[in-house]
């Protein structure tokens, strides 16, 4: 079973986390409902068969980024990252890059959505824009080519801050914004 699209996605989460809030060698619990994880596998699985498959990916990973563990209640997993496992991303990602950059630019106050815009077209001249009106977010970003990434990146002006989510394109789409 291929693995790598899981483990890329909880090194993305966790180095937001850490851009976000700095490093701590802490446990991390990460939710994630069971379509998304049958996405991440390219499987169909019952909830039990994505235990089986999730007590694999800890094996799997225990030698490489840590300790993890999995638990679930209905079709919600959470799984549970070791310190070892935050403290392997701090030490071996980098510091830079977008995530980076606009973590540092949705901390200010007052900021134009026009500049966060920029920030993206330094990384590729394929971003897609779009002013949303479905009463959940602002304003719907990404890469048009999925370079450097393929979140979406969803924004909501409040008061004089802007924020965001950002979710895989797969998750997005089972939303139906």
């Amino acid at each position: 079973m291929d693995f790598s699209r899981l483990e890329k996605n909880l090194i993305d989460v966790v180095t937001e986390q850490q851009a976000k809030l700095g490093y701590r060698r802490e446990t991390i619990r990460l939710y994630y409902p069971l379509s998304s994880l049958n996405r991440f596998l390219c499987t169909q699985q019952t909830p039990n068969e994505m235990m089986s498959s999730m007590a694999a990916f800890c094996e799997r990973e225990k030698d490489h980024l840590g300790t993890i563990s999995v638990t679930k209640e209905g079709e919600r997993f959470c799984l549970i990252l070791g310190p070892e496992v935050s403290e392997y991303i701090d030490l071996h990602t980098k510091k830079s890059g977008l995530i980076f950059d606009l973590v540092e630019v949705v901390t200010e106050h007052d900021v134009p959505i026009e500049r966060i815009k920029k920030i993206f077209e330094r990384y590729s001249d394929h971003v897609y824009f779009e002013k949303m009106n479905n009463g959940e977010f602002d304003y719907l970003m990404y890469f048009e080519d999925g370079s450097p990434d393929d979140y979406r990146y969803c924004f909501t002006e409040e008061g004089h801050h802007i924020i965001y989510h950002r979710y895989t394109k797969e998750d997005y789409e089972e939303f139906g914004f």
